[in-house]
């Protein structure tokens, strides 16, 4: 099981022939089976790591001078950037060319002049807390004629997705190989953007079936806030939350996977006027956002992403989880960041498709491991400092941490190493050379500056929660053909299936997931940030038999029966580690283990919650709802992700 993902040659064998058959075109016409720029090619730490700008908004005032929101406006485009490194480490010239991605564009303040700036990662969005922000997202992926895009990716239209050319979702066979794929698929492309971890109302938080394209498709959900061109939505954010690292990203339905590969996705930085701990932290230059992301490359600099499914008799494109060989961070891949000798902060965002991180600083001069110190997670600060040597992080996650290195000697070179396994956490181990090495920082000459120290004591507390609401119990199911997995489900049930999470505003319940499946889950809530409880152990198969027996054989046609939990149960609970004490939105859950997390369905600084009481400064009641899924962008995409709906 551990290694169900592992592509052998074998099976290459069998997909080449399978596609060969079913598609009876000639396979050279085809995109090749695997990347075919090496890993090892490719210079390391002579990139330097770019640090996204932040966009500039239009400030809307009152006529008192009073500020009413932020206004932006953020296209979505293609362009070409420069990815890999131009030379190596002698200067001489690599001759590997600019990589076709898609980004979001939008104005920025580059040296006093308001110009458009476009990357990806994108933009930062720097807002503050009490300031409203709207952002007018235009789908602008056309060419120079003004025509739609063609997707630069395989779309899947097997999979349940937005499928704006309404296609019938098992195609005639024979099934096309990539390129050309299925026409009808491939464009238009539908997009819909989702800030991740924010609380903001229904029709703006980029739900997966409020996508909308670039000739004026909409999918059933689309809302604006306000009438908009049809190529666009207009969508707006309370910031009403605690001040935090949260980011934003493609969501449309079925393809968030290779819209997220395209380069969809930047920083979102809460910030708040009266936090009493920001005075203490490192800012400006010494403040750096870190999105990590896998990507694996052609020779001709374009991206590659697997052209053919593990099963291609079910699914023709979509492969379980894709892994890349190349290590990009912010858009480069494997930079170097030149550091003066002091202390930084550095907000990690684990922005991969499927890839976990475990993470530690390295001194590669002497191979000492250097500590560092993890102050917040998804949702804000932790209720206390937390020292650590690594730190894992998952798809979605973020964790904000201090690493000092006023103490190292000028020209010291401190890898940012990786040693997590894929798939998470008993697939293949990170290659040495190329997956186990994310960046590196070099340490300038200069006089050490010593760190601020943190306030003692430390002004964070975290609510106690009592639930008031029937706990949910929910298992997380993979149902598996010849090859390995052809869906992943939630609670076993599809995404179009009755919505079965439904939960009053104001309440507290207990969310009880059960992992019989052999991957660690990154699970996400939209709309809220919640604490984590506790972790146990159960008995996987002995479960899963009495799961089957009163279910039968997923997916289910029915709702899900319930098994009670306590015969299965395994040991003690055990706590939540340290630095997952603080507001979640986005959970590892692990094979064999039972993850509860509390939820509840209020403002994180809210003190006092009653069932049916809405405290939030929107109606989260209104609108098509929120989502819950895998952020194994893989898994969401084929089936693990289900709708929940706020209830008054």
């Amino acid at each position: 099981m551990k290694n169900k993902f592992v592509f052998t040659a074998l099976t290459t064998l069998l997909i080449i022939a399978s596609l060969a058959v079913l598609a009876n075109v000639n396979s050279s016409q085809a995109m090749p089976l695997a990347p075919t720029l090496g890993p090892k090619m490719i210079p390391k730490f002579v990139n330097q790591l770019p640090i996204p700008p932040a966009y500039e908004p239009t400030v809307i005032t009152n006529a008192t001078g009073h500020v009413i929101r932020h206004e932006y406006t953020v296209n979505v485009t293609e362009f070409y950037q420069q990815i890999l490194p131009t030379v190596d480490a002698k200067g001489k010239p690599t001759g590997f060319p600019a990589t076709k991605v898609w980004g979001y564009e939008g104005y920025v303040n580059i040296g006093g002049s308001i110009v458009p700036f476009r990357h990806s990662p994108s933009g930062t969005f720097e807002a503050t807390r009490g300031i409203p922000v709207q952002v007018k997202w235009v789908n602008n992926l056309v060419d120079s004629d003004g025509n739609p895009l063609s997707h630069m990716f395989p779309v899947d239209p097997t999979l349940h997705w937005a499928n704006p050319n309404m296609m019938p979702m098992m195609p005639p066979t024979p099934w096309p190989m990539y390129p050309p794929g299925f026409p009808d698929a491939q464009t238009p492309v539908p997009i819909v953007t989702h800030l991740h971890g924010g609380e903001v109302p229904s029709g703006s938080d980029g739900g997966p079936e409020q996508w909308w394209t670039p000739d004026g498709k909409q999918g059933p959900d689309y809302q604006t806030v306000m009438p908009t061109d049809s190529n666009a939505a207009v969508y707006y954010y309370p910031n009403t939350q605690l001040p935090t690292t949260l980011w934003y990203h493609d969501h449309a339905l079925g393809i968030t996977r290779i819209n997220v590969m395209s380069g969809l996705a930047g920083f979102y930085l809460l910030r708040d006027p009266t936090d009493p701990i920001a005075s203490s932290l490192p800012s400006g230059q010494y403040e750096v956002p870190i999105a990590i992301q896998d990507r694996s490359f052609n020779l001709d600099g374009s991206f590659w992403f697997p052209p053919v499914g593990l099963d291609p008799a079910m699914h023709p494109y979509w492969q379980p989880e894709f892994f890349g060989n190349v290590i990009m961070v912010n858009g480069r891949a494997w930079p170097n960041l030149n550091v003066e000798p002091r202390q930084y902060r550095l907000r990690l965002l684990d922005g991969s498709n499927a890839r976990f991180y475990s993470l530690s600083f390295v001194d590669r001069n002497t191979g000492a491991v250097l500590p560092f110190t993890q102050i917040g997670s998804d949702g804000g600060y932790l209720p206390a400092p937390v020292p650590l040597t690594s730190v894992t992080i998952a798809p979605g996650e973020r964790d904000d941490i201090l690493i000092d290195f006023s103490g190292l000697p000028a020209g010291s070179k401190i890898l940012l190493r990786n040693n997590a396994k894929a798939p998470f956490p008993t697939g293949v181990p990170p290659g040495g050379s190329t997956t186990g090495q994310i960046m590196q920082f070099t340490v300038s000459a200069g006089t050490p500056v010593a760190p601020t120290p943190l306030p003692n004591p430390w002004p964070i507390t975290m609510p106690t929660f009592t639930p008031d609401t029937t706990a949910k119990q929910l298992t997380l199911i993979e149902v598996m053909g010849m090859l390995g997995p052809t869906e992943i489900l939630l609670d076993g049930q599809k995404w179009h299936a009755p919505t079965s999470e439904s939960t009053s505003v104001g309440s507290t319940v207990d969310w009880v997931i059960v992992n019989p499946t052999a991957d660690t889950h990154p699970i996400h809530l939209h709309l809220v940030q919640f604490q984590v409880v506790s972790r146990r152990k159960f008995d996987v198969n002995a479960y899963m038999m009495a799961w089957m027996a009163a279910n039968g054989m997923p997916p289910l046609d029915h709702p899900t029966i319930n098994v009670p939990l306590a015969p299965y149960l395994k040991g003690p609970a055990m706590l939540p580690a340290l630095n997952e004490m603080g507001w979640k939105d986005t959970v590892q859950m692990h094979p064999g283990q039972v993850t509860i997390i509390r939820v509840r369905y209020a403002p994180q600084d809210a003190v006092i919650t009653t069932p049916g009481i809405n405290l939030y400064s929107f109606d989260p009641t209104v609108g098509p709802g929120y989502v819950w899924h895998c952020h194994i962008l893989d898994h969401e995409d084929n089936e693990m992700m289900r709708r929940q709906i706020v209830t008054p």
